[in-house]
């Protein structure tokens, strides 16, 4: 039950609290004299008396409430920070299995040991998210489908996890890429805008895409005010995007390149990080998290919380000032015997 703004867990006991008004109906102490002016004025003891009268209510509220257990209700809070909302948008396909940046092709023969790409991937990204505590994180997955494994969170703990799990297991063959940069951008449909909006892609390969798809990523990237990182994963650390004349006749026109020059065209904030080494991917991130703290509006989670302790603790503190008043009545009276 909700009542003054607690939840109250036992709200029957609060059935109890009239009789926080006994201690004044006690009895009648008045003694009859033969002349009242033999009885002098006493506003301290009178003043002693209706404080006795008051902590005892005190003792039977606190302790009436604390049986009825209230407790704040989760509630949401908006504070302002700096960080960015940041979706992850990780290459699952079969070749993110394969060693990370290798140097010879006889190093490629390796398939989902410690030095492939998605195990890389996951380490850093982790070291990434913890580094950033006022971000919002989403994540996507794709590989022939993608696959939207968390909405945009504050809750660092389930998106450290969903990265960990998303580095399990085996990719598949295919790429769907134009469908993953479509949900990605989707998670902030309905979003208020609180401050920069990121997708981060993390890949080892690109897609060629077909001029519809072309046309809704360009628009949606647009209309939510995104900026796109592609983090990626060189496969070869001689390959690069950006054609040189010392190109590879097997690097021309690759789908990598396609998508790079795609990205650069459509009119959003837009950079690549080539990493073909684990300090080139470790750069790549600092650098990200270097340039996106911008003022940005956090909302917060504020978890139950009971109140009963509290309670507890005011009705002791309030007994025991009627105890100790109890124990100097009692010596006063032994010592006016005396």
């Amino acid at each position: 039950m909700n009542l003054l703004g607690l939840e109250w867990f036992n709200p029957g006991f609060l059935l109890l609290l009239p009789l926080a008004v006994l201690p004044w109906f006690n009895h009648n102490l008045d003694k009859t004299v033969a002349w009242v002016n033999l009885v002098p004025m006493d506003p301290l003891s009178r003043f002693f008396n209706v404080g006795l009268k008051i902590l005892s209510t005190l003792v039977i509220t606190a302790l009436v409430l604390a049986l009825a257990g209230p407790s704040l209700p989760e509630q949401k809070v908006e504070r302002i920070g700096e960080g960015a909302e940041i979706v992850l948008l990780l290459d699952r396909s079969r070749s993110m299995d394969d060693p990370f940046a290798v140097k010879h092709q006889a190093a490629a023969v390796s398939v989902g040991g410690d030095n492939s790409k998605r195990n890389v991937a996951r380490d850093y990204l982790t070291e990434f998210v913890k580094n950033r505590p006022d971000d919002r994180f989403g994540f996507v997955f794709f590989s022939t489908k993608s696959v939207n494994l968390l909405p945009l969170t504050y809750d660092k703990d389930v998106v450290l996890a969903t990265i960990n799990a998303n580095a399990l297991g085996k990719g598949l063959s295919d790429t769907n890429m134009a469908e993953a940069l479509l949900s990605s951008a989707e998670m902030f449909e309905g979003q208020a805008y609180r401050g920069s909006r990121i997708v981060l892609l993390v890949s080892d390969g690109g897609q060629l895409l077909s001029d519809e798809a072309k046309e809704q990523i360009s628009r949606i990237y647009k209309e939510m005010n995104l900026s796109i990182y592609w983090i990626y994963l060189k496969s070869n650390q001689a390959m690069t995007l950006e054609e040189s004349e010392e190109d590879s006749l097997l690097w021309v026109d690759i789908p990598e390149r396609k998508l790079h020059n795609f990205f650069k065209s459509i009119g959003v904030p837009y950079r690549a990080f080539e990493a073909g080494s684990l300090e080139a991917f470790a750069e790549a991130l600092a650098e990200i998290d270097r340039q996106h703290y911008q003022t940005l509006i956090v909302e917060e989670t504020l978890p139950h919380e009971p109140k009963t302790d509290a309670l507890l603790w005011l009705a002791l503190l309030a007994a025991l000032l009627l105890a100790a008043s109890h124990v100097y009545t009692f010596w006063g009276v032994k010592k006016a015997h005396e």
